[in-house]
C-alpha cells in the first residue's frame, strides 16, 4: 500500500462527478482517443467557464509567430498586457507548455486562461505549439520546446518581455514533462547564462518511464498500480502515450527523474492530483529536487483524477488547484523568494477564477 494511499479517496462532490465519466475514455486508436479528449476537455462546462474568463480585447494584444525547429516549423503564441499607468513597457515572461499525453491538444488548449493571467498577473505568456506523437515520436515535441525556449530568451523584445523580472516555464500533465524536462537543459546549456530560468511549475507530470523506474524509489511509486483504474487517465492509457511517443525509457529529457542535472534546476512548485497514476512520482520528483538543494513547493489534491480540474473547474478542488497555481507564480517568477508586492494581481487573478 502506498504511503500516499489516502490521496486517491473521493469527496462526494468528486465521486458524483466521475460516476458520469465513461470507463477508460483514453484507451483505442490514436483518432478515436483524440475526438474524446475534444469531447471531454473541451466540453460545453469547460468551454463556458473558459469564456468567462476571457479579459476584454482592449487589454491585451496576441501575436503568432512561427519558430524554426528540425525539419520545419512550430507555432507559438504570445499574450502580451496592454500598458497602464506606472509600467515601464516590459513584463515578465512565462513559457506554457499544453497538457494532451504528447499525442494531443494544439495551442488554443489554454489559450483563454493564459489571456487571463497575462492581463491580471502582468506578465507575458508564450504559448508553445509543439509536434505530436504518434506521427512525431520523440525526440521532435521535446526538442521543439526546447527550441521554442530558446526562441523566446533571444526574442523576449518581441513579447515585451524583461526576463530579469522572472522567466518561467510551466505545464500540464506532458507538458509538464516537457516544461520539467527544458529546465533541465538549460540548467547545462551555456546558451542561458545571463537569462536563466527563474522558476518552472510542473502541474501532474510524468517524470520517468516505468520501465526505467530505479530500484531504490520502487517502494515509493506505487499509484501506477494503486490507480490504475482511476478515471481519464489510468495505468493503460498511460502505457498507451508511452508506446506512441517512442521515448527510450531512460532517456533524461524524458525520464526527467533520471537526469544528472537537479543540483542545477531551478525553484520549482509542482502540484499532483491524488487519484492519478502519476501521482508517486510527482511527489517523488518533489523530494528529489529538494534533496538536491533546489527550493520546491508541492500541492496533493485528494482524490482528483488526472486532469479532473479542467473537466470540471467550477468543483472545489478545481478551483484551489488553479488559485494554488496562480498565487505560486510570484514566487517562481522571484526564483523562490517570497514576495508581497504582487498580491494584488494574485488577489484579480483569483477573483477571475471564482467567476467560473
Amino acid at each position: 500500500m502506498s504511503q500516499y494511499a489516502q490521496f486517491s479517496k473521493t469527496s462526494p462532490e468528486l465521486a458524483a462527478v466521475i460516476a458520469r465519466l465513461p470507463p477508460s475514455p483514453l484507451l483505442g486508436d490514436i483518432q478515436t482517443v483524440r475526438n474524446v479528449a475534444e469531447a471531454m476537455f473541451r466540453g460545453p462546462q469547460a468551454q463556458d467557464a473558459l469564456k468567462r474568463i476571457l479579459p476584454p480585447d482592449s487589454t491585451y494584444t496576441v501575436h503568432d509567430h512561427k519558430v524554426p525547429v528540425d525539419g520545419g516549423e512550430i507555432l507559438v503564441r504570445g499574450v502580451i498586457p496592454t500598458f497602464t499607468e506606472g509600467e515601464d513597457g516590459t513584463f515578465p515572461l512565462l513559457v506554457w507548455y499544453h497538457p494532451g499525453g504528447f499525442a494531443l491538444g494544439d495551442i488554443d488548449q489554454s489559450d483563454a486562461i493564459l489571456r487571463a493571467l497575462s492581463v491580471n498577473q502582468r506578465i507575458s505568456t508564450l504559448n508553445v505549439e509543439y509536434r505530436l506523437s504518434p506521427e512525431n515520436p520523440f525526440p521532435a515535441g521535446h526538442d521543439d520546446c526546447y527550441h521554442a525556449l530558446k526562441w523566446a530568451a533571444e526574442n523576449a523584445s518581441l513579447l515585451n518581455a524583461s526576463l530579469g523580472k522572472g522567466f518561467v516555464v510551466a505545464g500540464q500533465s506532458s507538458g509538464g514533462n516537457l516544461a520539467g524536462s527544458v529546465a533541465l537543459r538549460a540548467a547545462e546549456d551555456p546558451f542561458f547564462e545571463g537569462r536563466k530560468l527563474t522558476g518552472q511549475c510542473l502541474q501532474i507530470p510524468s517524470v520517468v518511464h516505468p520501465s526505467a523506474w530505479p530500484e531504490k524509489y520502487r517502494a515509493e511509486l506505487l499509484s501506477f498500480e494503486q490507480n490504475k483504474d482511476a478515471p481519464i487517465l489510468g495505468t493503460d492509457a498511460m502505457l498507451q502515450f508511452l508506446e506512441w511517443l517512442g521515448a527510450p525509457a531512460d532517456h533524461p529529457h524524458f525520464s526527467i527523474l533520471l537526469h544528472s542535472a537537479h543540483a542545477k534546476a531551478p525553484p520549482a512548485y509542482i502540484q499532483v492530483a491524488g487519484f492519478d497514476p502519476l501521482r508517486d512520482e510527482g511527489i517523488l520528483y518533489a523530494k528529489v529536487l529538494e534533496e538536491a538543494g533546489v527550493k520546491v513547493q508541492c500541492d496533493v489534491y485528494a482524490g482528483l483524477p488526472h486532469g479532473g480540474h479542467q473537466i470540471f473547474p467550477t468543483l472545489d478542488v478545481s478551483r484551489k488547484f488553479q488559485a494554488d497555481f496562480v498565487s505560486h507564480l510570484p514566487w517562481l517568477f522571484k526564483g523562490g523568494k517570497v514576495v508581497t508586492e504582487d498580491s494584488d494581481n494574485v488577489l484579480k487573478t483569483l477573483q477571475c477564477i471564482d467567476t467560473i
